[in-house]
C-alpha cells in the first residue's frame, strides 16, 4: 500500500503548497482522493499515469477539495481517454461538473459515471474482488465524508513441501488456497491448516477530510493501518475549530489513539503557520506514531 500526498494544505493554493489531493495505491488499484487546484500538475510531477486513475473520491464540495476536478476530467478527454471514469462525491457534484463541461462544450467521449452520496451513515461505495471502500461520515460546515479503503483477505499460502508429500493433484491447489480441507484417495482427511499458512495481513487506509472532533467515527477507524486526519489548527487556535468545522493536531491524535490505528498522518494545515513540524510535536503528546503529511511525500506500508 502506497500513499502519495499531492497537496495537504488548507484554503488557497500557494506557489509552494497545494490544497488537498492524494493518490492511494492499494492492491493494484490507483485511487485519487480529493482534487484541489493543481492536482494535474502534481500528478505529472509524481509520475502517476493518468490512464490508471479509474475512480475518484471527493469528500465535499469546498473548492480546495474539488476545484481541480473539471480540469482533470477535461484533460482526460484531450488525451483521448476511452476507459470509464467513476466519481464518488456529495449530491451536487454531477451538476457542478457537467454544467462546466456543457458551457465549455467539453463533453467527454469516454463514459463518465457519477455516484452521488447523501447518507449520514457509513455506506459501501465500491467493491471488487480485491478492495472494498466505505464512507466515513464527518462533521463539517457542509455535507462531508471521509473514505475507508480496505484490502480483502487474500488466498492462503501453500506449504508446498507438505502438499507434495501427500502427492496432492495440482487441480486441488486452488481449493486448498481457499481454505478447503482435502480428502485423499485412501479416505484420509487432511486439514487445511496442515497444508497452508495464513495470508498476508490485510492493509487499510482511512482518509478523514475536513471535520470537527467527533468520536462517532472511531469504530470505523479501529485498527486501520494508516489514518490521514486533518489537523488545521495548533492548540493556540483551538478556539477556531468548532466554528470552522476543523480539528486540531491534538484532536486528530486523540482520535488515532482511541481507534488504535497503526500510523497517524497529519495534514490540511492552516497556512498561518510557518513550521508544520509543530503539528507533529503537539500530536505526539497524545499519540506516538505520527507522520507529517507534505506535498510530494510518499508513505509505503
Amino acid at each position: 500500500m502506497k500513499l502519495t500526498i499531492l497537496g495537504c494544505y488548507s484554503a488557497t493554493p500557494r506557489t509552494f503548497t497545494n490544497p488537498t489531493s492524494q493518490v492511494l495505491e492499494i492492491n493494484s488499484h490507483i485511487f485519487l482522493i480529493d482534487c484541489g487546484e493543481g492536482t494535474q500538475v502534481e500528478l505529472r510531477r509524481n509520475k502517476i499515469k493518468f490512464s490508471r486513475i479509474k475512480h475518484i473520491f471527493i469528500s465535499h464540495l469546498h473548492g480546495d477539495h474539488f476545484f481541480g476536478l473539471v480540469g482533470l476530467v477535461s484533460t482526460f478527454r484531450m488525451l483521448n481517454r476511452e476507459a470509464p471514469l467513476h466519481i464518488y462525491g456529495p449530491k451536487g457534484i454531477k451538476e457542478a461538473i457537467t454544467l462546466q463541461l456543457k458551457l465549455s462544450n467539453s463533453w467527454t467521449e469516454y463514459p463518465l459515471h457519477f455516484h452521488e452520496l447523501t447518507s449520514a451513515e457509513s455506506v459501501l461505495v465500491f467493491e471488487d474482488e480485491k478492495v472494498v471502500v466505505h464512507t466515513i461520515p464527518l462533521q463539517h460546515r457542509i455535507y462531508c465524508n471521509g473514505f475507508l479503503f480496505k484490502e480483502k483477505s487474500g488466498d492462503r499460502k501453500l506449504i508446498l513441501s507438505k502438499v507434495l508429500n501427500y502427492n496432492i493433484d495440482k487441480s486441488l491447489y486452488r481449493s486448498i488456497k481457499k481454505g478447503k480441507d482435502i480428502t485423499l484417495e485412501d479416505g484420509k482427511l487432511i486439514s487445511n491448516i496442515e497444508l497452508t499458512e495464513d495470508p498476508k495481513p490485510i492493509k487499510s487506509y482511512a482518509f478523514c477530510s475536513d471535520t470537527r472532533y467527533n468520536e462517532a467515527k472511531i469504530p470505523l477507524l479501529q485498527n486501520v493501518t494508516a489514518l490521514y486526519h486533518e489537523s488545521t489548527f495548533l492548540e493556540s487556535h483551538k478556539h477556531l475549530c468548532e466554528f470552522t468545522g476543523h480539528s486540531s493536531a491534538i484532536e486528530a491524535a486523540t482520535i488515532a489513539k482511541k481507534a488504535a490505528v497503526g500510523t497517524l498522518i497529519l495534514g490540511h494545515y492552516s497556512t498561518r503557520y510557518s513550521n508544520i513540524e509543530l503539528f507533529k510535536e503537539e500530536a505526539q503528546t497524545v499519540f506516538d506514531t505520527v507522520e507529517i503529511g507534505d506535498d510530494g511525500k510518499v508513505f509505503e506500508f
